[in-house]
């Protein structure tokens, strides 16, 4: 017997009318999931009731009651495999009183299928304010759907037809809300690097944000020191991925366990990879320094697993804590009880975000005297480029 697949649910979610049944369901017929006498009947009927493309749809559509009313109501499974893969497909529903179906369907999915109307009105409609496209794919995310694979369905109908503008704005859209609803690129900040005999280096961490997987090229901030992830493990158990909040060890190739320490952070080399920061500006509130700090002023920052002396390059700006207003410009110093906007330059290599953009890898506390003086969140990074960076084999490979 060879390897069992591994089952996948994948969860189908979008507007109203966004072609998600048709789209499956013609998927599935493709498949060989239905027997053609089948769609043949569905053909009829559906030219019967004037109805013509929901002849797909209706592969999906089990309860009789639902065809008269031209909507999907309960989550229908189909199945399909690919080589890999047992797919289950869960059709989730599109008109608004189903979000409770929605929820009780998607929960169980490991993957969601975004489909998105392209017609001009259509795609603005579902990703508005009031649109199931914003809704189901925040949905999705709070749910724990960690991946979604995005379609642009109907661009037979935008004007012209199979606009490549119209795509590319659509793209750009929807990245641009998925980025702000969670779906980042993989951060993942090392707490220990193991030598493991018989395996080789292993990096030890929990994941922020993003995903790992086995196969998958990781480049380590703020090195750039870039190779192949061999496998990911929780609790001594292979995992196929890791998700945010997991605590996994993962197995790297031809990786000396010197070339790496804790506070490095690992990220997909092809998206958004972590670098070094040359400097960054933070809103800091000063909670527990007996005298004033002032410009030059360089204690430790603890910020996500790094723990590094950083100076306070400049005070830019003293605020109001409440309303972020500014008080003064360029203060001499900053003492208990102040908020301020901070220039800092790490006095070694390190990798911060901004708390936007990466939340756990952007906020910070400053510790001097054993205590906490100040805590903070990073507004701004200026990035370096790695210079010399070294690339294994294994990452070249898989380029």
């Amino acid at each position: 017997m060879g390897k069992e697949k591994t089952h996948i649910n994948i969860v189908v979610i979008g507007h109203v009318d966004s072609g998600k049944s048709t789209t499956t369901g013609h998927l599935i017929y493709k498949l060989g999931g239905i027997d053609k006498r089948v769609i043949e009947r569905f053909e009829k009927e559906a030219a019967e009731m004037n109805k013509r493309s929901f002849k797909y749809a209706w592969v999906l559509d089990k309860l009789k009651a639902e065809r008269e009313r031209g909507i999907t109501i309960d989550i229908a499974l189909w199945k399909f495999e690919t080589t890999k893969y047992y797919c289950t497909v869960i059709d989730a529903p599109g008109h608004r009183d189903f979000i409770k179906n929605m929820i009780t369907g998607t929960s169980q999915a490991d993957c969601a299928v975004l489909i998105i109307d392209s017609t001009t009105g259509g795609f603005e409609a579902g990703i508005s304010k009031d649109g199931q496209t914003r809704e189901h794919a925040l949905l999705a995310f709070t749910l724990g759907v960690k991946q979604m694979i995005c379609c642009c369905n109907k661009m037979d109908a935008t004007t012209p037809k199979y606009s490549k503008a119209r795509y590319e704005e659509i793209v750009k859209e929807v990245s641009s809300y998925l980025k702000k609803v969670g779906y980042k690129p993989l951060r993942l900040p090392l707490q220990d690097v193991y030598k493991i005999g018989g395996i080789g280096t292993v990096p030890v961490g929990r994941v922020e944000t993003g995903v790992i997987k086995p196969g998958m090229v990781v480049t380590f901030g703020p090195t750039g020191l870039t190779t192949e992830v061999k496998s990911v493990e929780m609790h001594h158990e292979s995992l196929l991925e890791a998700l945010p909040g997991d605590n996994v060890g993962f197995n790297v190739k031809n990786v000396a366990v010197k070339d790496l320490k804790r506070g490095f952070v690992a990220s997909n080399s092809k998206d958004d990879p972590a670098k070094e920061a040359a400097n960054f500006t933070s809103q800091v509130i000063i909670m527990n320094h007996p005298g004033q700090i002032g410009n030059g002023y360089a204690p430790v920052l603890d910020c996500h697993t790094s723990h590094i002396a950083v100076k306070f390059a400049e005070l830019v700006t003293k605020i109001d804590r409440r309303s972020g207003k500014e008080l003064e410009a360029l203060p001499k110093f900053l003492k208990n009880g102040d908020a301020g906007i901070v220039k800092m330059i790490p006095t070694k290599p390190m990798v911060v975000e901004t708390f936007a953009t990466y939340p756990p890898l952007g906020r910070f506390a400053v510790r001097d005297m054993r205590q906490t003086v100040a805590v903070g969140v990073i507004k701004g990074v200026e990035k370096k480029d790695p210079t010399g960076a070294k690339v294994t084999k294994a990452a070249i490979k898989k380029k």
